[in-house]
């Protein structure tokens, strides 16, 4: 640490050019750009002209859950895997296409355990946007605390670059002194990645009808992303239940509607008076009200998505969605077949946490069918996954399943309670058929009360 009077000083000595700072980056080196919003830009930039101008090779980035609105300069101004290869713990767009180009892979991971993967995976070089910093000396993280301490402890050299319009969030841990700095980029000061708030669905509408009518007042709420969790949150709004409050993996927009309506209290029995997350995505909207908050805590992820932290909070509800599941209850939330979509998250850490709580509920919420490219329908209940599917919560972990056609009690049921009760649930054009194969399977029994 330095004194107050050494502060500006050492900003300036540490201050360095786009160009500079990406010349720390050496071949064979890996480097992590965190997770949420605190990709680099311009060091992005810089970096992939080092790369190509100075022949480096086998360099490394690593990501989690980026919330991107462009692809890094990395990829698309680099050629082969034998200049840089990319990994992500959660695949976004981005991720994917690189992934079909033969450029990114993916690293399974427990959320919640990724701060303690970087004690034995080691980072090279840390690169992250931050707010400005104060004049104490510390700059913010901003709204994607998550894992960051996890990887600056692993760092040999930390560059950051700061952006203007990175959100100051408050919490536990947020904070970067400049003494821990090894180089400072002033960036361009990009606008900060837009999720767009996804507008619901009649089917999206339908599902939040089934499941809003079983969130009791005083819950905690942890929603997901997409339609489905932003129907919820828009029907809970304008619903008559109260005291509502907020603990959830990733911060989205549904939440600065429920706080606006007066729904979110705080009440809650553990971190009352703050919504927890640990990273957030969304619109300036949501942005701007992190801004300074102190409504809402940004918290690592080896505690926010702590099964025992989840467990210990009262009336818990997880609110998450998929891609698909089977008869058996296994879910699929992160492949369609072969073809990685996204990851695990913390899908699992809060299904197992939310039953685990007194008069905690875990839904995970999905469409009966999809459509094809041909206009016909495919049933997203199956009799059993698809090959190559991966299984992100186990059906030993489901608490309920809800489609448009209903809910899906599946905890303390057996195999053939299961199957009847998620057929109950499938689109009435495939019931028929998914009877059929659960009786092949050895899942369907005379005395099944369903008829079709």
């Amino acid at each position: 640490m330095y004194k107050l009077s050494q502060i500006a000083e050492e900003y300036q000595k540490k201050l360095v050019t786009p160009q500079e700072a990406a010349a720390v980056v050496k071949s064979g080196d890996r480097v992590s750009y965190g997770l949420g919003c605190s990709a680099p830009y311009d060091t992005d930039k810089a970096l992939a002209d080092h790369i190509n101008k100075d022949g480096l090779k086998d360099v490394e980035i690593i990501d989690a859950t980026l919330i991107q609105d462009h692809p890094f300069f990395t990829y698309t101004e680099t050629e082969s895997n034998d200049q840089v290869r990319f990994v992500s713990g959660h695949f976004n767009g981005f991720d994917r296409k690189m992934n079909k180009a033969g450029r990114c892979w993916f690293m399974p991971l427990l959320f919640n355990e990724l701060p303690k993967y970087w004690s034995h995976k080691k980072v090279d070089v840390a690169i992250f946007q931050v707010h400005p910093m104060d004049k104490w000396g510390n700059f913010n993280l901003g709204p994607q605390v998550a894992d960051l301490r996890g990887i600056l402890k692993s760092a040999d050299k930390v560059i950051v670059e700061v952006n203007q319009k990175m959100p100051k969030a408050l919490g536990y841990e947020t904070e970067l002194n400049i003494a821990d700095v090894d180089f400072i980029v002033e960036g361009s000061n990009p606008d900060m990645p837009i999720v767009p708030n996804k507008p619901s669905t009649p089917v999206d509408d339908k599902i939040a009808s089934f499941v809003v009518p079983m969130i009791k007042d005083g819950s905690t709420l942890q929603l997901g992303i997409g339609g489905i969790p932003s129907a919820i949150g828009h029907k809970l709004a304008e619903s008559d239940v109260k005291d509502l409050s907020g603990h959830t993996e990733m911060l989205v927009d549904p939440y600065v509607e429920l706080y606006e309506a007066g729904k979110i209290t705080g009440k809650k029995n553990r971190d009352r008076g703050k919504i927890m997350y640990t990273f957030a995505g969304g619109t300036q909207r949501l942005y701007d009200f992190i801004d300074d908050n102190q409504i809402v805590f940004n918290a690592p992820v080896n505690y926010v998505n702590n099964i025992n932290v989840v467990a210990s909070i009262d009336n818990f509800v997880s609110i998450n969605s998929c891609i698909n599941l089977d008869l058996y209850g296994q879910v699929c939330a992160e492949s369609a077949g072969y073809r990685h979509i996204s990851g695990t998250g913390g899908a699992l850490d809060f299904a197992q946490g939310a039953y685990l709580s007194e008069g905690g509920q875990g839904f995970i919420c999905v469409h009966s069918t999809r459509k094809l490219k041909d206009g016909s329908l495919e049933s997203l209940i199956r009799p059993t996954l698809t090959p190559g599917s991966v299984v992100t919560t186990p059906r030993s972990a489901v608490h309920y399943i809800v489609t448009e056609y209903g809910v899906a009690l599946l905890k303390g049921q057996s195999t053939w309670q299961r199957a009847e009760a998620l057929i109950n649930i499938a689109h009435p054009d495939f019931r028929e058929e998914l009877i059929k194969e659960a009786e092949k399977m050895g899942i369907w029994t005379k005395t099944s009360k369903t008829e079709y």
